[in-house]
C-alpha cells in the first residue's frame, strides 16, 4: 500500500512539474510575443510620423512658402509632384506593416512580410537618392532659367537662403541617421523574436 501511495504521489508530482513547465513556456512565449509587438509598434509609429511630416510639408509648409515668395507655379508643381512620387515607398511600407499580426498570422507569413518590408526599405534609399536631386535640379532649373519675374543675384539674401538650406540638410541628416539606427535595432528585435517563437513551434 505504501508503495502504491508513493507511486501515486510521484505521478502527481510529475504531472504538476509538467503543468508548471507548460505554464512557464507559455509565459516565455507571451513575453517574446509582447517584445516583438512592441518593436513592431515602434516601427509603425516611426513610419506614420515620417508620412505625416511629409504630408505637412507638402500640404502646408511648401505651399505657404510658394504663396509668400515669388517662386513660380511651375517650380512649385515640379517639387510637389516629385515629393508625391517620393511618398510611394512610405505608403508601401505602411501597407505591409498593416498586415503584420503576431497573433493572427503564422511565423512563415510574418517572416515573408519582414523580408518584403526590408526590400522596400532598401529600395527607398535609392528612391530618395533619385528624388531629392531631381526635386532640387528641377526647382533650380525652373527658377534660374525660366522665372523672369525675379532677379536672382548673388546678394546677402541668397547666401542666407543657401545657409538655411544647408542647415536644414544637416539637421535632416542627423535625424535620419538616428532614425535609421533605431529602426535597425527594432528590426533586429522583430527578427530575433520571430526566430525565438519558431523554437516554440518546433
Amino acid at each position: 500500500m505504501e508503495l502504491n501511495d508513493l507511486k501515486a504521489q510521484w505521478n502527481a508530482l510529475d504531472q504538476r512539474l509538467a503543468e508548471t513547465e507548460i505554464v512557464n513556456m507559455r509565459m516565455v512565449k507571451e513575453m517574446v510575443s509582447q517584445k516583438t509587438k512592441s518593436a513592431f509598434n515602434g516601427i509603425m509609429g516611426m513610419n506614420i510620423y515620417n508620412l505625416v511630416v511629409s504630408l505637412v510639408i507638402m500640404g502646408f509648409v511648401f505651399p505657404y512658402v510658394w504663396m509668400q515668395t515669388p517662386i513660380s507655379t511651375t517650380s512649385f508643381v515640379i517639387v510637389e509632384a516629385i515629393m508625391l512620387i517620393g511618398l510611394t515607398p512610405a505608403v508601401r511600407k505602411l501597407l505591409l506593416l498593416s498586415k503584420f499580426d503576431v497573433e493572427g498570422k503564422n511565423l512563415n507569413e510574418l517572416s515573408r512580410l519582414v523580408l518584403k518590408y526590408k526590400k522596400v526599405c532598401h529600395d527607398e534609399t535609392f528612391w530618395t537618392i533619385v528624388c531629392v536631386p531631381l526635386a532640387f535640379a528641377g526647382f533650380y532649373i525652373s527658377e534660374l532659367g525660366f522665372n523672369t519675374s525675379v532677379n536672382y543675384g548673388f546678394t546677402h539674401r541668397v547666401w542666407v537662403v543657401a545657409g538655411l538650406t544647408l542647415l536644414t540638410f544637416a539637421i535632416a541628416f542627423v535625424i535620419g541617421v538616428w532614425q535609421r539606427r533605431r529602426h535597425a535595432s527594432q528590426m533586429q528585435e522583430i527578427e530575433n523574436g520571430l526566430n525565438e517563437l519558431k523554437e516554440f513551434e518546433s
